[in-house]
């Protein structure tokens, strides 16, 4: 089984994530972890019961919000307009509001092919969302 620095699984971290994003994330109604690499959700939590249909919807639009064609393309043309090279993402974490909820993508800084989901109600503080997300999303990232 593969480990991580602390001895705990990725499987672990990843499961941990999830759960202390849905706990401590103020509003927090549902979270999930992405694999973007596969385009699959590998961890989530909810309040709710969803269709497993909406869950794969979920990370396929992750996917494509993040690493879709015309991402890649503007990254790339912002690379190449500012010199950078190496295989780093420009975008990096994406917050949408619908109707009822936000929600707010951050893709981990030393594992620039997961990303995360914090799904809250639309009355959330926009700036504790952010600070409790980064924070948590920190601290565990740390671990892997």
């Amino acid at each position: 089984m593969s480990t991580t620095m602390n001895g705990q699984s990725f499987s672990d971290v990843v499961m941990s994530l999830t759960r202390t994003l849905r706990a401590e994330v103020p509003e927090c109604v549902a979270s999930g972890v992405v694999d973007m690499s596969t385009g699959m959700l590998i961890a989530y939590e909810t309040v709710d019961t969803h269709p497993t249909q909406v869950l794969d919807l979920l990370a396929g639009a992750t996917l494509d919000m993040f690493q879709g064609r015309t991402v890649i393309l503007i990254e790339n043309i912002f690379k190449e307009r500012r010199g950078v090279v190496g295989d780093r993402h420009f975008f990096q974490e994406i917050l949408v509001n619908s109707d009822n909820l936000t929600h707010l993508f951050i893709r981990l800084a030393n594992h620039q092919d997961i990303v995360v989901a914090a799904v809250c109600r639309r009355s959330v503080n926009v700036g504790m969302l952010f600070a409790q997300a980064r924070r948590i999303v920190t601290q565990h990232a740390a671990s892997l």
